[in-house]
């Protein structure tokens, strides 16, 4: 027994050295995140009234542009918005918020908060506080005219004391001199029911369930009239072996900035403004939960980005579905924490709105999109109204799990700094036609343009020439596959398409007429699909090594075939060549951070296999300069990025660590690096950042997630992109598509380019692979059915290549009509049955067109 009670007492006092770095471990460095406990908040000057308006019921206004004007309420801060083109008042705090009668406790409060903040314990426990019940009601709010605006700051929570502030346990000769002998009768009488006599150990102990309101402020004033100290405290704790602490005040202080920028509201929580204590680290803060919410008897839709993007009507009744919550650019490899299989789109965009018959409000996230979740609810559920609103991800959250012999536990580990960004939100307010999601799209598409976040040259250059739609080919060129050698295993290159092979293909294509042909070629170097990192650049010799890849790239100019060379710059996908423990990211259990394949079967990742490993973006840069040096010789002209626009992670490393803001902009940076080369990008998925760089997007995003809280799926990332960059979804042969019909339909419908995966080689070669989803690829299978596809869609689409997406509305279930900038306009029908659309028939599974075709 003697060596497991001894390995039992060593993982305890681990377990207790680590808990204590665990809960002050945000604070390393940190010193001036904590709480100002001098705030004054009777200092504050009263705002100077600009205008009034009795629409916004005793609300003072502040500010106004000839476009918007500004209300604040200073007993509360809420604001309201009133857009000056049709009248409209955006409160945000839904006005008739009292007579709410769903909302109840915690969920009536936040109806009137305008910031609510989730923060941890040392145990990662999660607790809330808001700015209405923990600021407002203590009168801890104070409010500032600005030269840009106004700026409200608040504190959450009290330095007043409580029970904790009081002895557990002290001394009977010493809690009848230090205390009784210092009280009145009263007094006495008070002290007897906050501590009860314990007789055997001559001790008097604290009485927690008498200390509750008037009984707890007569004691702790008692024990502050008999002149108790924080030294007489520690000191009963020492006497008698307390476990007690001496509590840390739970202060939490905020500020919000608002601020008008022509027909747009612009909202600011400051980085320098948020202050917490370290044993209560931050972990979201939630930004005007309720600004334009919609009522029960309101009619109107929330726009959410998932994927193409998605409506959720007002009270649809769908409560006993999951509210909406996605985290903007998907989730962060650093802090994935399931293996649970989610076939789920991402949000792309950092945009989010309320629509409504006559007007919208359209959110879009300008600062601190990377750490922003979008999150919506209908009525119903927590309260009467629908709304959305952004939420942010200050300091992560990880799990250490120490284990001996049979002895588990997990401890909390948070991220030590929190990012260096303000979390900024610009809102714009629409009306009349452009309260649509049309309009929205027009709006955020506007503001990209007017920002550079669209790469407006070239699409100038390409509308010179429209020419015809183009088709999306991914060849596969190898893969590694486990063959054997007298029963050893070892790791071999078998081929799928060789270079030659793929200049034949390339070739069957063009004589069957399909054009504008952007090629793709994956596993081509380095090892095959899944390849060593590009530190060098080795062309792998089974596909025609060097030699072959020139005299493709020369093919592809003569037939005017844009050629793109694939890579991940993110993933290590083979270890062999990758320093682990140097070059992956850190989650915050420490632990290199592991991308275990997916097991469809499973429905889980399947850690039988060896993993990928996230590369720490402190490495991207280095790779970046590899990449462009080996693929220069080439002239390929263009470069395929797997995973650059896709994906944006962390690296928890201790003491070097780097939140996704920062490798955001590092993507970014590398993005502008390989542009400067005068390369055309092609990239899968299209984070917002990365669209000025990029050329043409593969496995965009062409659906939504259907999640059941959704009642609409809209092509609005389509209406945002399209004209500017070229894009199509996931390849047709490997999509969930069951039919050719739909498929085409849905190009239509979002001006998407046709997409297959191929391989040269038989089906069977993948077979007993890490690679066997690949198992119908084989690209004579489907080389014809892509033919007639594309003439059929070619011939729609060619007069409208590179025009804008600029309208598109649902006219019957499985009906939507698309209008594109020129004035065409194509009608689909997804039905089985023919419908009557606009006075004309459309047939079961099938389009008609009208408007000008140019």
């Amino acid at each position: 027994m003697r060596k497991p009670l001894t390995m039992l007492l060593s993982i305890l006092l681990s377990i207790s050295m680590l808990a204590g770095c665990s809960s002050s471990s945000p604070s390393s460095g940190a010193a001036g995140h904590e709480p100002d406990l001098e705030l004054n908040f009777t200092d504050g000057s009263s705002l100077t009234s600009a205008f009034t308006d009795p629409l916004a019921g005793g609300m003072k206004g502040v500010l106004e542009n000839g476009q918007l004007r500004l209300f604040i309420d200073e007993a509360t801060g809420g604001i309201a918005v009133q857009n000056q083109k049709g009248g409209k008042l955006w409160y945000s705090n839904p006005p008739e918020r009292e007579a709410d009668a769903q909302a109840t406790g915690d969920n009536k409060d936040l109806l009137s908060a305008q910031l609510k903040l989730d923060f941890y314990n040392n145990l990662g426990q999660v607790s809330s506080v808001n700015s209405y019940t923990d600021s407002v009601a203590h009168k801890q709010m104070k409010l500032e005219q600005t030269p840009e605006g106004v700026k409200v700051f608040y504190q959450f929570g009290t330095t007043a004391k409580t029970a904790e502030d009081l002895p557990q346990v002290i001394g009977k000769n010493r809690f009848e001199e230090k205390i009784m002998s210092k009280m009145d009768k009263t007094g006495q009488r008070t002290m007897k029911i906050a501590y009860t006599f314990d007789e055997e150990n001559a001790v008097y102990k604290r009485n927690d369930e008498a200390l509750k309101g008037l009984q707890l402020e007569r004691t702790l004033k008692g024990f502050e009239e008999a002149g108790y100290t924080d030294e007489d405290l520690q000191q009963d704790i020492a006497e008698n072996g307390l476990s007690q602490t001496k509590p840390v005040p739970r202060i939490f202080q905020l500020a919000i900035e608002y601020s008008l920028d022509g027909d747009q509201l612009v909202v600011k929580v400051p980085s320098a403004d948020i202050r917490y204590p370290a044993d209560y680290p931050v972990n979201d803060i939630s930004v005007l939960s309720f600004l334009g919410a919609g009522g029960n008897k309101e009619s109107g839709s929330i726009l959410v980005p998932d994927g193409s993007g998605a409506l959720i009507h007002f009270n649809n009744g769908k409560t006993r579905y999951p509210a909406y919550k996605q985290a903007v650019y998907g989730k962060d490899g650093t802090t994935e924490t399931t293996d649970a299989y989610a076939q789920q789109q991402e949000a792309k965009l950092p945009v989010f709105g309320l629509i409504r018959e006559k007007d919208a409000m359209l959110g879009i996230i300008e600062q601190g999109a990377s750490l922003a979740t979008i999150n919506a609810d209908v009525s119903g559920r927590l309260n009467g109204y629908n709304y959305v609103y952004p939420s942010f991800t200050l300091l992560a959250k990880g799990d250490v799990t120490l284990s001996s012999s049979e002895q588990n536990r997990s401890l909390p580990r948070f991220q030590q700094e929190p990012p260096k960004t303000d979390y900024v939100i610009r809102y714009a307010f629409l009306s009349g036609e452009e309260a649509s999601y049309p309009g929205m799209a027009r709006y955020y598409q506007n503001y990209l343009l007017e920002r550079g976040g669209l790469p407006e040259a070239q699409v100038a250059e390409a509308q010179d020439s429209p020419g015809n739609t183009p088709f999306y080919l991914e060849l596969v060129g190898g893969i590694t596959k486990t063959k054997h050698v007298l029963g050893i295993p070892y790791q071999s290159l078998e081929p799928l398409t060789t270079f030659t092979e793929a200049q034949q293909i390339l070739e069957q294509m063009k004589e069957r007429g399909i054009d504008n042909i952007r090629l793709k070629y994956a596993g081509w170097f380095n090892r095959g699909l899944d390849h060593k990192v590009p530190d060098s650049l080795s062309v792998d010799k089974a596909l025609g090594g060097s030699k072959g890849l020139e005299k493709l790239a020369a093919f592809a100019r003569e037939q005017g075939i844009q050629l793109f060379p694939d890579v991940a710059l993110l993933r290590a996908n083979q270890p062999k060549g990758f320093k682990i423990n140097k070059e992956a990211s850190r989650m915050l259990s420490e632990i290199p951070a592991a991308v275990y394949p997916y097991n469809m079967a499973l429905n889980r990742r399947d850690r039988s296999y060896t993993p990928a490993y996230i590369i720490s973006p402190s490495k991207v840069g280095g790779y970046v300069d590899d990449t462009l040096k080996g693929i220069a010789p080439f002239q390929t002209g263009g470069i395929s990025l797997r995973d650059m626009a896709d994906q944006l992670n962390s690296d928890f490393r201790k003491n070097h660590e780097i939140d996704r803001t920062v490798s955001e902009q590092i993507s970014v940076q590398s993005l502008d690096r390989i542009a400067g080369q005068s390369l055309r990008i092609l990239a899968d998925g299209g984070n917002a950042y990365a669209l000025p760089y990029l050329s043409d997007i593969t496995d965009a995003p062409v659906t939504s997630s259907r999640f059941k809280l959704e009642d609409e799926e809209i092509p609005f990332y389509p209406m945002v992109v399209r004209g500017y960059v070229n894009y199509t979804g996931k390849p047709f042969n490997l999509s969930t598509f069951t039919s050719p019909r739909q498929y085409v339909l849905k190009s239509l419908e979002y001006g998407s380019g046709l997409y297959y995966e191929w391989i040269h080689a038989p089906n069977h070669k993948v077979k007993d692979t890490d690679f066997d989803y690949l198992y119908a690829v084989n690209y004579k299978q489907w080389i014809s059915q892509a033919a007639e596809m594309y003439e059929e869609v070619n011939g729609v689409m060619k007069h409208v290549q590179n025009q804008r997406l600029t309208g598109h509305e649902k006219l019957a279930d499985g009906v939507y009509k698309s209008t594109y900038e020129g004035g065409m306009s194509v009608i689909v029908n997804y039905n089985r049955t023919p419908v009557t659309a606009e006075g004309r028939t459309v047939e079961a599974e099938s389009y008609i067109t009208g408007g000008e075709q140019s």
